[in-house]
């Protein structure tokens, strides 16, 4: 099977899995929602309230992780293999224009200009883009909007003009990047390709042509060798040049604007084989060319990425099966204590802020888990529902002759435990308060 052949099936199954991703829920949750409308994270079917987005942080420490990980390995093979704008461009370039409409007389040949004329099927081809474009910007709106909401907002656009705008603003990325940049974004527009650089070495896999086998085609000025063409292996039928997305000879040595789609391998093979003879421009490192030798995979550098992403996904997948479904917040009042107006009692007054991170509305309440001192007020659950936060303030109470008398005047810690009173999950939080019993002389 050719590199182009597994490119378009790596493709499809990406644009599959995205447009899919966004309708699979679990209990109404999502695999992956970044709601700023509800101001909640969902991740792994498990939601997240914006007071506890510590999960972004693991994501962003795996993504970045991720990417020199598989750039050290692989150099940029996510630009050919993944890249979404790649993705567009082939669309557009290979499917559209040069398949469907023939303004490209082959997608072997990205070098010749594109067909004078035919204007409708220039029109027809960019149409039929725009589309594209629409529903894919849609569908990265889903990853932030879910769909279920998107297309009740789309009916009333009055009303939700922030998502229409956000809608035309990545529409309008996606063709600009796909239709009129073209691969010069990956040359001048991307930030990745600025700092690839600094994480290749010798043993990172990358489009290499063969020099020793295929003979020195540029020299060290960068220059075309116009001499003996004799030399080696190469016939200088220039396929590799042709197929290019990028518009480089990979004869002349790893450049910057190389994307790892391996186009040219296939082209080259195609020409090779008919002598019998492989590739001479593969997927391998530099130090496996020179060296003949098998490629390194395992290193310093890709055991120690392996390792931290590893620990990062585990910590992240642990915290998240440990994740509660309420928040409970204490502040004391002004006042340390107070008598009560009967003065038989102690008092200390608290504020509690509640919040239902949970997927359901509840009713919370709370106990002290401290039997000589009681709940004076509020008297009853009250009900939250989802991602509704509640001030209540909160009177604790003890007897004036109780046996709190002996601490004279120290911090008693207590603590405090509330609770969803409908909840057969057991649905509860507990948290470290202190309440203040005077000393002796200050009652008096």
């Amino acid at each position: 099977m050719t590199y182009k052949k597994m490119r378009y099936i790596g493709f499809s199954l990406i644009t599959f899995v995205s447009l899919v991703l966004p309708w699979i829920t679990v209990d109404g949750k999502h695999f992956f929602l970044l709601s700023f409308d509800k101001k909640q994270l969902q991740l792994f079917f498990t939601t997240f309230n914006m007071s506890e987005l510590w999960p972004m942080l693991f994501l962003l420490i795996i993504l970045f992780l991720g990417i020199f990980f598989v750039t050290t390995l692989g150099g940029r093979v996510w630009c050919g293999w993944a890249c979404p704008q790649t993705i567009f461009r082939t669309i557009y370039r290979d499917l559209l224009q040069t398949k469907i409409f023939g303004l490209y007389k082959s997608v072997d040949n990205k070098q010749k200009p594109i067909a004078k004329g035919k204007w409708i099927q220039k029109i027809l081809a960019f149409l039929i883009f725009n589309i594209f474009a629409i529903a894919a910007a849609a569908d990265l709106l889903w990853y932030f909007i879910p769909p279920e909401d998107f297309f009740v907002y789309i009916l009333d656009p009055l009303e939700n003009r922030i998502t229409f705008v956000v809608w035309f603003i990545f529409t309008t990325l996606i063709m600009a990047s796909a239709v009129f940049i073209k691969e010069n974004f990956c040359t001048y527009v991307c930030p990745y390709v600025r700092i690839q650089s600094t994480m290749l070495d010798n043993d990172t896999v990358q489009t290499i042509y063969d020099p020793v086998r295929g003979g020195v085609i540029y020299g060290s000025d960068k220059q075309k060798i116009t001499g003996n063409k004799d030399e080696g292996e190469c016939t200088r039928c220039d396929a590799c040049v042709r197929v290019c997305p990028t518009h480089i000879d990979i004869r002349a040595g790893m450049q910057l604007e190389c994307i790892n789609c391996l186009e040219c391998s296939d082209a080259c093979e195609k020409v090779m084989k008919r002598l019998s003879l492989p590739s001479l421009v593969r997927w391998t490192s530099p130090n496996s060319v020179q060296n003949n030798e098998k490629v390194k995979v395992i290193r310093f550098r890709t055991v120690a990425y392996s390792i931290a992403i590893t620990i990062a996904l585990v910590a992240l997948l642990s915290m998240s099966t440990t994740k509660k479904s309420m928040i409970l917040n204490i502040n004391r009042g002004t006042e340390l204590f107070h008598l009560s107006k009967d003065k038989a009692n102690i008092e200390n007054t608290y504020k509690f802020k509640f919040e239902n991170i949970d997927s359901k509305e509840h009713m919370f309440y709370f106990e002290v888990l401290n039997p000589e001192i009681t709940i004076k007020t509020p008297s009853e659950p009250f009900k939250l529902r989802v991602g509704e936060v509640k001030s209540k303030v909160v009177i604790l109470s003890t007897d004036i002759n109780s046996s709190l008398k002996t601490q004279n005047g120290k911090p008693l810690p207590v603590t405090i435990r509330a609770f969803a009173t409908d909840s057969k999950e057991k649905i509860y939080i507990e948290k470290e308060a202190a309440f203040i019993y005077p000393k002796a002389d200050s009652i008096r």
